[in-house]
Parts: structure tokens; C-alpha cells; sequence
């Protein structure tokens, strides 16, 4: 297309700056090779979400809330696994303190008792 322009280029002067600028129009004493710099950026492969995310006209606001809820909402679930995992193994040690606390004091009134209601209950099963 010859209406438009012709890009500028980046050229390198003596004291080390860049400019960008035609070579053509730089004073003659300036015989320094060009200088192009080319930053290649590359987003980190864990951005899968946010590129998807983004690529589908979500918005920043759902990026934002999936970058910050998604760490927030593991570790509130872990919280309450630990939490029930503590609570189950508390209760345990609670049912057995209590089944070996009554074990030991129990007396042999006791253990008769328990086998007379037992055989009051194979009784009253069979007579029905």
C-alpha cells in the first residue's frame, strides 16, 4: 500500500539510547549499526482459566473473583475437613474413656442385671 508510511525504525545512538528514527535523516557522522530490540512475552501455562475466562467475554471481574475465591474456597474446605476429622477422632477417645470408665466400675449386681433383662427380652419375644 504506497499511501501509507513507512515504518520507523529503532536505531541505537553513540551515547546508547534508542530513538526511533529514519537512518537516512541522521547526521552523517553516525555510522552505528541498527539496533532492533524484539520483547517476546509468554504467559506462564497455568493461566488456562483466565485466558478462557477472558477469550469468552466474561470480564476482568470473574478472572479476579476465580484468581481469589479458588485458593479461598480450597482452604475453607480443608478447615472443615480438619475440623471433622478433629472432631470424629474426639469423639472416639470420649466413647471409649466413657465404655472403660463404666467397664471398670461395673459390679457383678450389674452384670446380673443386664443378663436378666436380656432373657426377660428372648421371653417376651417368644411368648408374642
Amino acid at each position: 500500500m504506497p499511501e501509507l508510511p513507512a515504518h520507523a525504525t529503532v536505531v541505537q545512538l553513540p551515547d546508547g539510547t534508542h530513538v526511533y528514527a529514519d537512518p537516512n535523516t541522521l547526521p552523517a557522522a553516525y555510522a552505528g549499526p541498527q539496533v532492533v530490540h524484539q520483547h517476546i512475552h509468554q504467559a506462564p501455562p497455568d493461566r488456562t482459566v483466565q485466558r478462557i475466562a477472558l477469550g469468552s467475554g466474561i470480564g476482568a471481574g470473574a478472572v479476579a473473583a476465580g484468581v481469589y475465591f479458588g485458593p479461598l474456597l480450597i482452604a475453607a474446605l480443608t478447615a472443615i475437613a480438619a475440623n471433622i476429622a478433629f472432631l470424629t477422632f474426639l469423639a472416639l477417645v470420649l466413647g471409649w474413656a466413657v465404655h472403660t470408665v463404666v467397664k471398670s466400675i461395673g459390679s457383678p449386681s450389674g452384670t446380673q442385671a443386664v443378663k436378666n433383662v436380656r432373657k426377660a427380652r428372648r421371653s417376651r419375644g417368644r411368648g408374642a
